[in-house]
C-alpha cells in the first residue's frame, strides 16, 4: 500500500496549521504586581497574631521585671493570650487569621487551648507572694 491513500496517517496534515499558543509575558510589570498581590495577604490579617504577640511579650516583660512576685500574674496573662489566640483561630476565616493559621483549624485551636489551660492551671497553683 502506498501513503497516498485517503486516511490521515501520523505525518499527515488535516488542514491549515493551527496557530501557535500565545507566548506568556515574563518579567512584565503587570505580571509581577498581580502575582505579588495574590501571594501577599492583607496586612490587617496579621492583627490577631500581633495582639497575641503583644500580650505575650507584655506578660513575659512583666514577669522579667517583677521576678517571683509577678510570676502568677504573668502566667495568667500568658494563659489569656493563648485563649485569645485559640478563640481568634476558631472564629476567623483562614484569610483573616494571619500567622495564627499554621495547620488545620482543629489542630491550631486544640494546641492553643491546651497551652492556655496548662498555663492557667500553673498560674492558679503558684503561691501568692506575701
Amino acid at each position: 500500500m502506498s501513503g497516498a491513500s485517503g486516511g490521515a496517517g501520523p505525518g499527515a496534515s488535516a488542514g491549515p496549521a493551527a496557530p501557535a499558543a500565545p507566548a506568556r509575558r515574563r518579567g512584565g510589570a503587570a505580571g509581577r504586581g498581580a502575582r505579588a498581590q495574590r501571594a501577599k495577604p492583607a496586612r490587617a490579617a496579621q492583627l490577631p497574631y500581633l495582639l497575641v504577640l503583644a500580650i505575650t511579650i507584655g506578660a513575659v516583660a512583666w514577669m522579667w521585671q517583677g521576678g517571683i512576685q509577678r510570676a502568677r500574674e504573668g502566667t495568667l496573662a500568658l494563659a489569656g493570650a493563648m485563649f485569645i489566640g485559640a478563640l481568634a483561630r476558631l472564629v476567623l476565616p483562614e484569610a483573616r487569621a494571619g500567622m495564627l493559621a499554621s495547620r488545620r483549624r482543629l489542630v491550631d485551636v486544640t494546641c492553643l487551648a491546651d497551652l492556655a489551660i496548662g498555663l492557667l492551671v500553673a498560674g492558679l497553683v503558684l503561691p501568692v507572694p506575701s
